[in-house]
């Protein structure tokens, strides 16, 4: 199987970002596609990130903490 024939993956880092593995199109509210160059992406979940939908790290400044129910 080849890399492009993977299916993505999503992974939730404790306390952190979601990393998103794989062949994926993310949207924006508008509906329209945002521009990803890499195949691994950050995408935030604190909502504290300055770059929106991607991750800064800001997560760690403003102390981010998930819920340990909900992870892996």
């Amino acid at each position: 199987m080849t890399a492009a024939e993977r299916p993505p993956t999503i992974v939730a880092c404790t306390d952190g970002p979601l990393l998103v593995r794989g062949e994926v199109t993310i949207l924006g509210s508008d509906g329209e596609p945002i521009p990803q160059h890499r195949r691994t992406v950050a995408l935030c979940r604190c909502g504290v990130s300055t770059i929106k939908p991607y991750c800064d790290g800001t997560h760690k400044l403003v102390g981010f903490k998930t819920d340990p129910q909900l992870e892996g």
